[in-house]
């Protein structure tokens, strides 16, 4: 574990330090983002922040192959965390591009395609399943490929839609790939696994990224990570979770804590993750979809209708609509892996909680802060 938390460290403070200088650089290339009438800034704000949170990926995997316990994992580890930084890197540069010349939609799906095909061709992709039962299904190399390759796309697609508040999708993603890597931690420890796993360094990486990069990006923004970021964030997490059916064994997959059978298969998760850490950008999505092809528009066409701009509408600061979709992330994402690994009364007591916490601060805090509703003030003395 202390190994993880340095590659945290190293991400983190290697993005923080590198974001500066993506700034500048943003600057001096006229990579800007120009107000529009959907956006919530109100003054250009500089993009390019997905290049430092690529170098801070880059530090954080080169000094993970130095350190004495991660180093003597098995080759398999960094050869695939390899293919993904360097997947990274290709969805990263289409990024920058589309943030210098502004990409068609059509241009960015190739470019995603692309980054995806690379990750299959290199071995980075699905290749079973192991049910409640322990039975393992495999999957054949077409099955394997499309499979893949749509969760990919669609996970770099949901991270991009939920990009519209100061500090949202890096929040969201580093509560998702922390929620990830404590599965995979603790999925191993449960199975007395080796702890090192591909899946395990990509995540607290890109958890250490996310983070890093917020104090720069937190309202009131100094720099947006851009598509550069929000596709590059999109595909590590998912890859990460892509990598997970490759190094571990379907045997060791079927167990929760204690011994006992949980309540969900616990090797789904790397299927079922990307989709519920992201469900409320990728239900965000989907309804952006429909509303606008009702509407007799191009699905890709921007809008002032998602859920950040109604969480603003009901009365929600920037900053405030930022936390409570935090909230919300962190309830399904750490929800999800409490309910893969265990199961019991306490287990339904905390997401209920938990459920009932986030739903209150949502929907109650734009009635208190009302002027209507303050408390009024006592009679004169």
């Amino acid at each position: 574990m202390r190994e993880y938390i340095l590659v945290f460290l190293v991400a983190a403070s290697v993005t923080y330090l590198l974001t500066v200088i993506a700034r500048e650089i943003a600057l001096r290339t006229g990579a800007v983002a120009r107000v529009r009438d959907r956006d919530v800034h109100a003054e250009p704000i500089p993009y390019l922040g997905g290049l430092a949170m690529l170098g801070g990926l880059v530090a954080a995997y080169l000094v993970a192959r130095e350190l004495p316990f991660l180093s003597l994992s098995g080759a398999v580890v960094f050869r695939d965390a390899g293919v993904v930084i360097v997947a990274g890197a290709l969805i990263c540069a289409v990024g920058v591009l589309d943030d210098l010349f502004e990409l068609d939609a059509l241009t960015k799906l190739g470019g995603q395609l692309l980054a995806a095909g690379f990750l299959v061709a290199f071995g980075v992709q699905f290749y079973f399943f192991t049910g409640p039962d322990g039975q393992v299904f495999s999957l054949d190399p077409t099955q394997s490929a499309l499979l893949t390759g749509f969760l990919v796309v669609a996970t770099i697609n949901a991270v991009n839609f939920v990009d519209g508040l100061d500090g949202l999708a890096a929040g969201v993603v580093g509560v998702g790939a922390l929620a990830f890597f404590l599965f995979c931690y603790q999925l191993t420890s449960l199975n007395n696994a080796p702890r090192a796993t591909t899946a395990a360094l990509l995540a607290v990486a890109l958890a250490g990224a996310c983070v890093g990069f917020l104090p720069h990006n937190f309202n009131p923004a100094r720099l947006f990570m851009g598509d550069s970021g929000s596709m590059l964030i999109g595909l590590v997490l998912s890859a990460s979770a892509v990598t997970l059916t490759g190094q571990f064994a379907g045997s060791d997959l079927s167990q929760g804590g204690a011994g006992s059978q949980a309540s969900l298969a616990p090797t789904l998760l790397p299927l079922l993750l990307p989709i519920t850490i992201l469900v409320v950008p990728l239900l965000d999505l989907v309804l952006a979809v429909v509303r606008r092809t009702r509407a007799g528009r191009s699905p890709f066409a921007p809008d002032k209708q998602h859920l950040h701009h109604r969480l603003l509408e009901i009365g929600h600061s920037q900053r405030r609509a930022v936390l409570i979709m935090w909230m919300w992330a962190a309830l399904v994402a750490f929800g999800t892996v409490l309910a893969s690994l265990y199961s019991g009364p306490w287990v339904v007591a905390a997401l209920a909680g938990g459920a009932g916490l986030t739903v209150a601060l949502t929907f109650l805090l734009p009635v208190l802060h009302r002027p209507g509703h303050a408390v009024p003030a006592g009679p004169p003395a």
